[in-house]
């Protein structure tokens, strides 16, 4: 089967290349003005904060619970748990009937073990309220919901297992934090079969309790109605308090070093560059970190973004982040680049980590960061749930009561001086951890030639050895044994050249969107591939015995040359069947892919994987341009059917620095299509 995908791609960098460079002229800062909330306390401790906003008629109710971060050990998962179990249906109603009302009213109803949401029309608060109570206070934890919500856990995680990104993120809070820590521990389908009903009651128990809990409304309501319903609902919630533990601080690295993980499935690396940090919003640098993090990877016009994507064109993204927290925190710079590039994104990331705390920020770059984050932050006010987020942090984080109304007066007050003094004092490049999660033996020979300590992790973070990459190669196997091989696994020759025509239907979701991917293929070098999202065609291509064309956005684009003979030439049901015979693909070795052995054939465009065990073709790679970049565009195949005796990959996972899956739908084999399909 042929890569699929090139269309899709195509359309993507639509819009992540489709991007505005020009700054807006900032004018006079604007003066915005913050509701301020009624507040009271209940005996059994909860605070209640109502801020009252009659410009529309809607209501948000957010109930937090400000509790101490805390260990699950070897049952990590029971939070996630009582966070699914939430809200399935209590003492006096149903878990479909409380749905059921819930859409009855058109309201947004969420639950979590650390609190609840619940938002819709004023008219209907009393309600709202009602049911967002019941399910916060008086769930029933069933065992018939808790084997459902912990069988789709498990499958959940098994779902990320050998996502790059996943393991990535795992093992960045595992060294950041250690294991003994909340924020570095993380579930195994082990953890998770540890965990009883009786766990998640206990956790429920424990910790969904009144002593740090806060209430905050807004929206349209009156403070003298609301407040008897509030104590009538929250009122007899048992006064308890949760445990407050407390853990080791993490400490700076004594000298920069990589913590390398292999993930021989990878086409693009992870990397992150870290540091501990402690940062309060309370603290007098808070305002110069955020404006110094935004001008070095907060936004667009970052120093990393202007460098590794728009001078190198290296990477779609790359950023850093600093959040402020009442718990210890880290710095972080990240990225996700081609494996060629890695060990040069790692040097230009540290480069212009050093680059803030040397160089003073220009006068138009702190403008205009400065005038982006206001934008932000005034366009924010403008929402109830940022509201209650400020109501709620000047409690929690103990901030003065005008903090957001001085907000933009402290933004505007930050210096070039103070940002360099801030970057100095939280971004350590010369204590770094350099954690790069990508492929070993793509990587691996450049990255030390940067003459910086390694160490190797594998994917649960636990330390090993140097990956060893050498395989030996069966004696008697060539390219193609190999292919036909694949051939042999799928149906046999016989079979696929029986094939004249395939049409296969795929959907999946691109940025959130619904998509489906139709294909229409025959044995005589014509092809159709058409893609629609939300239902609305984007993009179609077409190659016949005479012509090739894409139509984009209504622009049609008459494809001619090597261009043209590549793809009648890749037209086929099977593209097997043309590479048979083909000079120039070569067996370059044995590579472990998806944690199998996999052979790889490559040729002058692309490289292919194929299990060495079932023959079966797992992955192909091809290098492509798009915006001036080179792209390495790699899909995966899995969940092969048999269709009229030949084997079809029904899930295709395409990876250009995100991850794309498309689920076949349907298949038809030597299906008369009419020749006007392919005009």
């Amino acid at each position: 089967m042929k890569n699929i995908f090139l269309a899709i791609v195509c359309l993507l960098g639509l819009n992540l290349f489709a991007q505005n460079d020009a700054q807006p002229k900032s004018g006079p800062s604007p003066t915005v003005n913050i509701g301020k909330p009624q507040y009271f306390e209940l005996v059994n401790g909860l605070k209640v904060m109502v801020v009252e906003n009659h410009k529309l008629p809607r209501v948000a109710f957010h109930l937090t619970l400000d509790n101490p971060p805390y260990l699950e050990g070897n049952k990590k998962g029971v939070a996630n748990l009582t966070s699914a179990l939430m809200g399935s249906g209590s003492e006096t109603i149903t878990k479909a009937a409380f749905d059921e009302e819930i859409d009855f009213l058109g309201a947004d109803i969420h639950f979590s073990n650390s609190g609840a949401s619940a938002s819709g029309l004023s008219k209907y608060s009393k309600r709202i309220l009602e049911l967002m109570a019941e399910g916060a206070l008086h769930t029933v934890f069933t065992q018939t919901e808790f084997d459902k919500e912990k069988s789709k856990l498990i499958e959940s995680l098994k779902a990320t297992e050998k996502s790059v990104p996943g393991v990535s993120r795992r093992v960045e809070n595992l060294l950041s934090y250690g294991k003994s820590h909340p924020f570095g521990e993380f579930m195994t389908e082990a953890t998770i079969n540890n965990i009883t009903l009786n766990d998640v009651i206990l956790n429920y128990n424990t910790y969904f309790v009144p002593e740090n809990a806060y209430l905050v409304v807004v929206g349209d309501v009156d403070f003298h109605t609301l407040k008897p319903q509030i104590e009538t609902l929250f009122g007899p919630w048992l006064k308890a308090s949760a445990p407050n533990n407390t853990y080791t601080s993490p400490k700076d690295l004594q000298y920069t070093q990589i913590a390398f993980v292999d993930m021989p499935n990878a086409v693009q690396s992870e990397i992150s560059v870290m540091n501990p940090a402690l940062l309060k919003m309370s603290d007098k640098d808070y305002f110069a970190v955020i404006v110094a993090n935004q001008i070095l990877g907060g936004d667009y016009n970052s120093y990393l973004m202007s460098n590794l994507r728009e001078k190198h064109g290296w990477t779609y993204g790359a950023g850093s982040n600093l959040s402020a927290s009442k718990y210890p925190t880290r710095f972080i710079a990240y990225s996700q680049v081609r494996n060629a590039v890695t060990d040069s994104a790692v040097v230009e990331t540290l480069n212009e980590i050093k680059r803030i705390r040397t160089q003073k920020v220009t006068d138009t770059e702190l403008k205009n960061v400065k005038a982006s984050y206001i934008g932000q932050f005034v366009m924010d006010t403008e929402k109830p749930q940022a509201i209650a987020g400020y109501a709620l942090r000047i409690k929690t984080q103990q901030l003065p009561e005008d903090f957001y109304e001085n907000y933009i007066k402290n933004i505007n007050a930050v210096t070039a001086e103070d940002v360099q003094r801030v970057a100095n004092q939280y971004f350590h490049p010369e204590t770094a951890r350099i954690l790069v999660v990508g492929k070993g033996e793509e990587i691996l020979p450049s990255l030390e030639k940067l003459k910086i300590p390694i160490f190797y992790f594998d994917k649960y973070g636990a330390p090993t050895e140097k990956p060893n990459y050498k395989r030996a190669v069966p004696t008697g196997a060539t390219a193609k044994s190999v292919i036909e091989k694949y051939i042999e696994a799928i149906g046999g020759e016989k079979a696929l050249r029986n094939v004249k025509s395939i049409v296969t239907i795929s959907s999946g979701t691109i940025q959130g969107a619904p998509v489906e991917l139709t294909s229409k293929t025959t044995a005589s070098h014509k092809q159709m591939r058409e893609i629609k999202v939300m239902g609305m065609s984007m993009m179609k291509q077409v190659v016949n015995d005479k012509i090739a064309y894409v139509i984009q956005q209504g622009q049609r684009k008459e494809i001619t040359g090597e261009d043209l003979k590549q793809m009648r030439q890749r037209a086929v049901p099977f593209d097997e069947l043309e590479l048979l015979n083909q000079t120039g693909l070569t067996l370059e070795g044995i590579e472990v892919y998806n944690d199998a052995d996999t052979y790889i054939l490559k040729d002058e465009h692309s490289k292919y994987y194929y299990d060495v065990k079932s023959g079966l073709k797992v992955a192909e790679t091809k290098s492509a341009e798009m915006g001036g970049q080179q792209l390495s565009l790699t899909t995966s195949f899995s969940d092969y059917r048999e269709i009229n005796g030949i084997k079809i990959p029904y899930v295709t996972n395409l990876n250009i620095g995100m991850e794309i899956l498309l689920t076949t739908t349907d298949v038809k084999i030597n299906e008369n299509i009419p020749d006007a399909e392919f005009e």
